[in-house]
């Protein structure tokens, strides 16, 4: 959402309204109007005057704190261009009508007027586009709230050993075919330290062009490892020799019905 100022000559305005009457010409205007015929009879002597009473502090506004004052307002207005055009006007003509009627009752007042943009087809409630558009900080609030996720309980790993799949808090990790034959040989072999060399020759045949040595099978682990994102301590390192699964308490294993084909 975005902002684009109007700045196109509207095509009606409302009329200058007639200047108000200042306090003290009401009061004399009332006074010659209600003033009663002279009466040239005694008059007694007047009673002491009454002190007028103080006149009312003006109210402050509620959102104001104390120590601030209030210089000026915003007022968000939701109306699109189609409604608009349907009542006969648009968006420029009525921002000058407020612009006018605001100079009208404040001279000398300022006013600057913005126009909220949304894609086309966006939704929602104009006013609340508006909003929005204008950083208005409870709106925004509003929105982070509803579009923050659910967060769903961490239901740790989970390797199907028939289907050849692994499940990461129920979502699917994207296992190459060599790195769930490395997690699955580990798991199959738990608690049991497999050197380098036993994997090399276990998973890869002589003939295989891609076949890691002892140094790059390093590089095959640390890529299943960041499959398995904050499980990755599942496969364990064993310095000097080799690597290791031990049970855990993240790790659920389903079991196929037939035994594993690598299980020697």
């Amino acid at each position: 959402m975005s902002l684009a100022t109007i700045e196109r000559t509207p095509r009606t305005s409302f009329a200058p309204a007639a200047p108000a009457l200042a306090p003290t010409h009401v009061a004399r205007e009332l006074s010659l109007a209600v003033q009663p015929a002279r009466d040239t009879r005694p008059v007694a002597a007047a009673a002491p005057a009454v002190p007028a009473a103080p006149a009312a502090e003006a109210p402050r506004l509620r959102a104001v704190p104390q120590g601030t004052e209030a210089r000026g307002f915003v007022l968000y207005v939701g109306i699109d261009e189609l409604k608009a055009a349907a009542a006969g006007t648009d968006l420029s003509a009525i921002v000058e009508q407020l612009k006018l009627l605001t100079q009208q009752l404040v001279p000398g007042s300022e006013t600057h007027a913005a126009v909220a943009l949304a894609p086309v087809g966006a939704g929602g409630r104009d006013v609340d586009v508006v909003r929005l558009a204008l950083q208005d900080p409870s709106a925004l609030a509003k929105h982070r709230q509803a579009e923050e996720p659910v967060e769903k309980p961490a239901s740790g790993v989970v390797v199907d050993l028939s289907r050849k799949r692994v499940l990461i808090d129920d979502e699917p990790a994207a296992l190459t075919y060599k790195e769930f034959e490395l997690l699955q040989f580990l798991i199959l072999r738990e608690s049991q330290t497999i050197a380098r060399a036993q994997l090399i020759s276990t998973l890869w045949s002589a003939e295989d062009d891609e076949a890691p040595n002892e140094r790059t099978i390093d590089v095959h682990i640390r890529r299943l490892r960041s499959k398995l994102g904050a499980y990755e301590d599942v496969v364990r390192t064993v310095r000097g020799i080799g690597y290791r699964y031990d049970r855990h308490p993240d790790v659920s294993v389903r079991f196929a019905s037939t035994p594993s084909p690598d299980f020697i």
